[in-house]
């Protein structure tokens, strides 16, 4: 059964959340994507249910949570400080210290951007790190400088930082976005996206699209411009990117937005990485193969 609930963070920030298990099971934390919510993760939650207690927050932004208004309201610093002020909540919830590790952080497309960049910062707020067709930041600056492929493959990150792209994402009931759950250019809806499943899109998108949006807008991370594009120039750190906990990276080869060679050189900034490539599933693996994600979950906690 999947529970509901709000929880009120000490900086103000209010998340609404779906979660399962019992409240004193080890804790697991599911980060969705751009354009999903919480939702998303209900057959992951229900899978798991049984051992461990799995809490998928919507993120700032997203359905009933607190949307700041302004794209820096939305900096990695800041929806990272939210993830680690929701397992403090639940860990104190559980009778345990509030900074007791999670026993495994899941993140999938912007969720698992929030995710590397907690596990790099933060390594003893979890114990496990499990990334769904979400790039490392270090792997996905090298392909936006060096890769025109992917370049092409990100371009609508672009369009979405447009000042009028929520407006018209929304219109006509919405006729930009579904395309964008299609597993390949030309292809149809899939067969997961059911009426039912478009109403939860729908319930979720009508509250607004700005917060979601203000993700691409915050992040340095996005195709040139032209020659002078600051990303040409950026670099990171590698003490900063690096990853020092155990990570499973659960890879659909079909997303046509971040291509597989995006985990070429990943063990660079992952010493403790286990990489998991699904030839048959796209972006929308949650969706597609929730059976063998949660299985994948499994697995990694177990390891």
């Amino acid at each position: 059964m999947i529970e509901t609930f709000c929880v009120d963070l000490p900086h103000g920030i209010t998340l609404s959340c779906r979660a399962s298990g019992p409240p004193g099971a080890p804790l697991v934390i599911l980060l969705h994507g751009f354009p999903e919510a919480a939702f998303v993760w209900d057959a992951i939650l229900a899978r798991l249910a049984g051992r461990f207690r799995c809490v998928a927050p919507n993120l700032r932004g997203f359905e009933h949570s607190s949307a700041p208004a302004g794209a820096l309201a939305y900096r990695l610093k800041h929806v990272v400080a939210d993830i680690v002020a929701l397992a403090a909540h639940c860990n104190r919830s559980a009778g345990r210290a509030a900074e007791a590790p999670l026993a495994a952080l899941v993140g999938h497309d912007w969720g698992g951007a929030i995710a590397w960049g907690l596990a790099a910062q933060q390594p003893d707020r979890l114990l496990r790190l499990v990334i769904l067709n979400s790039p490392h930041p270090a792997t996905f600056l090298r392909e936006l400088q060096h890769s025109p492929a992917q370049r092409k493959a990100s371009a609508y990150m672009t369009f979405l930082c447009r000042d009028d792209a929520a407006e018209r994402l929304a219109a006509n009931d919405f006729a930009r976005m579904w395309p964008l759950f299609a597993s390949a250019e030309g292809e149809g809806a899939p067969d997961w996206l059911t009426d039912e499943m478009k109403e939860n899109y729908r319930a979720v998108w009508r509250r607004g699209l700005q917060g979601a949006l203000n993700y691409y807008r915050a992040s340095p991370l996005r195709p040139p411009a032209n020659a002078d594009d600051a990303i040409l120039s950026l670099a990171f750190e590698p003490q900063a990117v690096t990853v020092r906990v155990p990570t499973r990276v659960i890879w659909g080869e079909r997303d046509k937005a971040l291509l597989p060679a995006l985990l070429d050189g990943l063990d660079a900034f992952v010493p403790m990485l286990r990489v998991v490539r699904v030839p048959d599933a796209s972006h929308w693996i949650v969706h597609e193969q929730p059976a063998l994600v949660a299985r994948e979950i499994e697995a990694a906690l177990a390891g």
